[in-house]
C-alpha cells in the first residue's frame, strides 16, 4: 500500500471518528504530496520522494516546536507535539543510536575519512543510507564525535 493510499484510508477513518486534528494533518501531508508531484510534473511520486516530503513535514514541525518552546507558547507546543506523533506513524521505524553509529563508522571507512575536513564526504554518503530513518542533526553529532 502506498503512502497516498494509506493517507486516504486514514483520512476516511478520521472523518468517521470526527478526529479533526488527525484529519487536518493528513490533509496537509496530502497537499504537500500533490504539490510536489505537480512541481515535478509526475502523476505519482516514488516511495523515496514521498518519504522525503514526509521527513520535511516532520522537520518543519520540530523546528517550529523549538521556537514555540523558547517563546513559552505551551498551547502551540502541545498541538505540534500531537501533529508530530501523527506524522511519525507514517515514517519508517527510526534507527537506534547504536545502529546509526555502526552505519557512520562503516561509511567513514568506505570514504577513508580521517579528520573533520572529511565531514561533508561522510555526511553525503551516510544520508542516503538512513533517509527517513534518522534525524540529520543526530547523524551530524555522531559523525563529529567519530571524526575526533
Amino acid at each position: 500500500m502506498t503512502l497516498l493510499e494509506q493517507l486516504n484510508q486514514d483520512m476516511k477513518q478520521a472523518m468517521k471518528n470526527k478526529d479533526k486534528e488527525t484529519l487536518s494533518v493528513i490533509r496537509m501531508v496530502k497537499a504537500s504530496l500533490q504539490n510536489e508531484s505537480i512541481k515535478l510534473g509526475k502523476d505519482s511520486l516514488t516511495e523515496d520522494e514521498e518519504l522525503t516530503i514526509l521527513s520535511r513535514e516532520v522537520k518543519q514541525r520540530k523546528d517550529s516546536l523549538q521556537e514555540f518552546k523558547s517563546a513559552g507558547r505551551d498551547d502551540l507546543v502541545e498541538k505540534l507535539e500531537r501533529e508530530i506523533n501523527i506524522l511519525q506513524e507514517y515514517m519508517p521505524k527510526q534507527l537506534t543510536t547504536e545502529e546509526l553509529e555502526a552505519i557512520v563508522q562503516s561509511t567513514i571507512q568506505e570514504v577513508n575519512a580521517t579528520s573533520k575536513k572529511d565531514m561533508g564526504k561522510v555526511m553525503s554518503a551516510v544520508m542516503p543510507k538512513v533517509k527517513g530513518k534518522a534525524d540529520g542533526s543526530q547523524i551530524n553529532k555522531i559523525v563529529q564525535k567519530q571524526l575526533n
